[in-house]
């Protein structure tokens, strides 16, 4: 007769185990909010595992410079060493650490030791990801020993030196004190830690007293897999035969089929589905060659006997007849030494509905066994508990297909409230019941919420649902639907939420989209807040999209004409016009006509007097009346009069000033050509403003008008504008400034202003 065993403490291991879920629940996530998760390095040593990641969209990478910035990277069971960590931060990674306990704590170890001035030694393959890890925590005190032939090789480094060693975790046991012994041999001042995971000795331990009994003996495990190559060199010390697989496929069949008992071990990486397939496998072969043609009817006559003996045992669904029905219990024959009894209590009925009219004798009945003796030698039996368990299917059926159910909130309990589906009660943590803060749960008692399910444990008769995972499920539908509803160049309707410095963000329906400050206005602003409100409803037209990053560029100026592009609708040389001050030079003011529109007073044109400081006449924000002299189109510029505006035969005040030095007649503006308006200007961060322009720009004017103050008297600056090339050389020269020998004229002058300053 053939046997298949499997060993004790086979497939996942606590670290693999927790590494797994949590690569589960975070790429979920990322799948919700429409990212990407990265893993570093493969998850696990398993390529089915990590093949059906890869399908739900996990991307594995070798190092952090293939994962974008911002990006979510999952750290594997194995771990990272520091640099790991400080790199992501510098990349602004957000770093998901499912390294394993058992595995922190020998960074630790080996941290701490380092830092003691002690050699960490690690026992373990140098190549290996978790060693690697390890090494990198020890930093330069770190050395790594593989046999004693490495410990040998390292012997004046250990000589006479304070020494503590730690283990990978999926090690032999054998191998480690072998090594320890030897460096022992070299320093007395030794610690040892013997950080070979629990659930490592176990499995070895447990394979090892297998193999000892079976003619062969299969492991399961990826080629690549540490812990799963050490099973098989543990097994081959006992047993004759072992067959290292890493699936059913990978099954020699014909092989297998020449021994009666067989043991079966499995790795840390191994999971129980494939476990389940090669026992399977072997099983079903064995069933077959078993199989024989004749019928023995005493072994059939006696399978029966012993049938009849046999009482299902607690938690077995059963089916059996009606042999009798009371208004308070119904009687089953189940085919053994003891009839079943369903109590009314046990059933799930409507109001009124009596057992005897729903049920008859000679009736078959499917119920669930949950006492095999009820203290009157009958086998209680209950409807509710199968009909629980079917709902149980259907939960757990949710939870693998991601599918929304409708849960009934029943009460408050801390952390969260109870929630029950069907004939199922489940838990909703105070975190899940809302897409926001929740202050008290007491508000959502008594309602029916659509859930996902996130956790079913039918053992512990425990689920988690979440109604946070639905609305933003929901939320993320909608927010698609949006996307594709919107379209560059549209208008549409939008809030304003909050500001920036650089702008305001806009709610459009659901998305929030960028109001940069240069689209705010045709003039210029300091400040969003200067033309906007929050809450403000607001009409914005979209300028661009980016649906891979979820940026959406809004303008609000283009919703009204560019000023220039219709001038000549709102003004005329000849028309008197009220403006602001915005700018006060030495050479005008310049007065906003309306955002975006700016024209010049000339100096010459503040007033019929002699003006020598405009700021003694006009001053920022000062409204005032001017007409309107020359509108040149072409250069964008308006040139305005106070004066024209002003009775000339009105007392002037007199004024003392001292006579101005003389000055050239190059060195004034011209007061009828001077005129300068804003041009809009895409980029914020740019200072560039039309006066600028025109004070580079500002021609001759006739020898009565009085320079602008850009030479006064006593500075030894002459006006750079004025000067040739070979002049702005020699200057440059002589204040020490150093000057490109092809800069144009305006280049050196712009050089020079800046040295000076």
């Amino acid at each position: 007769m053939r046997t298949i065993t499997l060993a004790d403490h086979a497939g996942f291991c606590f670290g693999v185990g927790q590494a797994v879920d949590r690569a589960a629940e975070e790429l979920e996530r990322a799948q919700l909010q429409g990212t990407k998760l990265y893993c570093l390095g493969a998850l696990i040593h398993n390529k089915a595992v990590t093949g059906a990641f890869g399908e739900k969209g996990m991307v594995t990478v070798r190092n952090l410079e293939e994962v974008p910035p911002g990006a979510s990277v999952l750290i594997r069971a194995h771990g990272e060493p520091p640099e790991t960590f400080q790199e992501a931060a510098r990349k602004e990674l957000t770093l998901i650490d499912a390294t394993c306990p058992f595995v922190s704590k020998i960074h630790h170890l080996a941290a701490e030791a380092a830092s003691g001035q002690r050699r960490v030694v690690i026992v373990g393959d140098p190549s290996h990801p978790e060693v690697i890890g390890i090494t990198g925590s020890a930093g330069s005190s770190a050395l790594t020993v593989n046999d004693p032939k490495d410990a040998d090789a390292a012997a004046a480094l250990l000589k006479d030196q304070p020494v503590t060693v730690v283990a990978q975790t999926t090690i032999t046991h054998e191998k480690f004190q072998t090594c320890v012994d030897r460096i022992r041999a070299y320093t007395e001042d030794v610690i040892v830690f013997d950080t070979i995971c629990q659930a490592t000795k176990q499995r070895q331990t447990a394979a090892l007293e297998l193999a000892e009994k079976s003619d062969l003996m299969v492991v399961i495990g990826d080629r690549t897999s540490s812990n799963s190559q050490k099973l098989v060199e543990i097994c081959e010390k006992v047993c004759k035969t072992v067959l290292f697989v890493e699936n059913s496929e990978d099954l020699p069949l014909h092989e297998v089929e020449k021994y009666c008992k067989i043991g079966v071990a499995a790795g840390a990486s191994a999971p129980e589905r494939i476990i389940k397939e090669v026992i399977a496998t072997m099983s079903e072969d064995f069933t077959n060659d078993l199989q024989t043609e004749e019928t023995n009817e005493m072994s059939a006559f006696m399978d029966e006997i012993e049938k009849s003996l046999r009482l299902p045992g607690r938690g077995e669904v059963i089916t059996g007849e009606v042999v009798q029905v009371t208004d308070d219990y119904i009687v089953i024959n189940l085919g053994c030494k003891k009839d079943g009894i369903l109590p009314k209590t046990e059933m799930v009925l409507e109001d009124d509905q009596k057992l005897t009219a729903l049920f008859k004798e000679g009736d078959e009945i499917q119920a669930k066994v949950i006492k095999s003796d009820d203290g009157d030698g009958n086998i209680l039996l209950s409807k509710k508990k199968l009909q629980s368990g079917v709902h149980w299917d259907e939960i757990t059926a949710a939870l693998d297909s991601k599918e929304i159910v409708n849960a009934t909130v029943v009460k408050e309990v801390k952390g969260g409230v109870i929630a029950t589906y069907k004939e199922v009660s489940g838990f909703i943590p105070m975190s899940q019941l809302a897409d926001h803060y929740v202050e008290s749960a007491a508000e959502y008692v008594g309602k029916t919420l659509p859930v996902k399910v996130t956790r079913v444990d039918q053992r512990r008769n425990k689920a988690v649902f979440s109604h946070k995972a639905f609305l933003n499920e929901e939320k993320y539908k909608k927010i698609a639907e949006i996307w594709q509803t919107l379209n560059v160049g549209d208008v549409v309707e939008g809030k304003v939420m909050r500001f920036t410095d650089y702008g305001a963000f806009v709610d459009i329906g659901g998305l929030d989209g960028l109001l940069h400050i240069s689209e705010i206005s045709w003039g210029k602003l300091k400040h969003p807040q200067e033309a906007l409100e929050i809450g403000q409803i607001i009409n914005v037209k979209i300028l661009s999209m980016n649906e891979e990053k979820g940026k959406i560029s809004l303008g609000l100026k283009q919703n009204a004409p560019e000023p220039w592009s219709v001038i000549d609708d709102h003004y005329a040389e000849g028309n008197v016009i009220s403006g602001k001050v915005v700018q006060i030079k030495e050479y005008g003011a310049f007065v906003e006509l309306e955002p975006g529109l700016d024209g010049l007073v000339h100096i010459s044109e503040v007033a019929h007097k002699r003006v020598n400081k405009i700021s003694e006449e006009l001053t920022i924000g000062q409204m005032v009346q001017a007409k309107v002299l020359e509108i040149d189109r072409e250069r964008r510029r308006i040139s305005l009069s106070i004066k024209e505006t002003l009775d000339p035969n009105a007392p002037q005040p007199e004024t003392y000033e001292e006579e101005p030095a003389e000055v050239s007649e190059e060195a004034i503006p011209d007061a009828e050509e001077a005129v300068v308006t804003e041009t809009p200007v895409e980029e914020p961060a740019e200072e560039v403003v039309a006066e600028e322009a025109a004070e580079a720009e500002a021609p001759e004017v006739e020898a009565a008008v009085e320079a602008p103050a850009e030479e006064e008297a006593g500075s030894d600056t002459p006006n750079l504008k004025n000067l040739k090339k070979a002049e702005l050389a020699a200057f440059a020269e002589e204040k020490g400034i150093e000057l490109p020998a092809k800069a144009t004229n305006a280049e050196m002058i712009q050089m020079i202003e800046a040295a000076l300053e």
